[in-house]
């Protein structure tokens, strides 16, 4: 079994007995990661699976999940399917869309970390919410009024053409 699929398995079989050890380890040990990569942020982060696994003490199947969860903000991302522990592992991160990931995670234990300050500066942090919180606003389109001429372009009312 690949170490994506013990991940899944893992994140799958959790229960709520078992959810709170779960998150408090994945969590801890990917707050961890980030803090290193923000501190660290002018370098790319290379090396085998299981030299990173080493460096930051985590079990390789939650180091998976930080790969899995980080993936969709590399600028090219890991096919971390095929990911065994001699992989090459290079993290090119576009930091402002793992800015925005986080907020769509809701992850404040992530996006509060106070290297960020090194990374993204304050207006550019609230520009990025600001437009987090714009793609979660829906806009409903008007509906026209029955005496209003009809949106089809036909010249009549819309209660006499499409509002029948």
């Amino acid at each position: 079994m690949s170490l994506y699929e013990q991940w899944q398995n893992l994140i799958d079989n959790q229960t709520d007995e078992t959810f709170p050890d779960f998150w408090e380890k994945y969590s801890s040990t990917e707050t961890k990661i980030y803090t290193d990569i923000l501190e660290n942020h002018e370098k790319t982060l290379t090396g085998t699976f299981q030299e990173l696994v080493s460096k930051y003490e985590a079990d390789p199947v939650i180091f998976m999940g930080f790969l899995d969860g980080i993936n969709t903000s590399l600028k090219t991302q890991l096919k971390i399917e095929e990911y065994d522990e001699n992989a090459e592992i290079q993290l090119d991160i576009d930091f402002e869309k793992l800015y925005f990931n986080m907020l769509g995670a809701e992850a404040d234990y992530l996006y509060s970390i106070s290297a960020w300050d090194k990374v993204l500066s304050t207006e550019k942090r609230e520009e990025i919410i600001k437009e987090f919180k714009k793609s979660k606003t829906v806009v409903k389109e008007k509906e026209p009024g029955r005496n209003d001429p009809c949106p089809c372009g036909s010249g009549k009312k819309y209660k006499k053409c499409c509002g029948k």
